[in-house]
């Protein structure tokens, strides 16, 4: 099941299925290191920025950049 990075909880590792929002959001979000394929962990997500390490750096991302990445658990095969 794929939800927003923005409502996966701390602690949580998720897999980037897809990134949505316009050309410009896009390739920001892939420079970044936020492609599909990519294995990302919650660090932090209450008030505020969505922390995340992606790639072996810790990114802090705004609620609108974060729900536009689409993402499912890691290791899983969904359920």
């Amino acid at each position: 099941m794929e939800v927003p990075l923005a409502s996966v909880p701390e602690g949580s590792r998720v897999v980037v299925v897809s990134v949505a929002g316009g050309v410009g959001a896009r390739r920001r979000l892939l420079e970044m290191g936020f492609a599909p394929g990519s294995e990302v962990e919650v660090i932090a997500n209450r008030r505020g920025p969505v922390v995340v390490r992606v790639r072996g750096v810790t990114v802090a991302l705004g609620r609108g950049m974060a729900a536009k990445i689409l993402v499912r658990p890691a290791g899983g095969g969904g359920g």
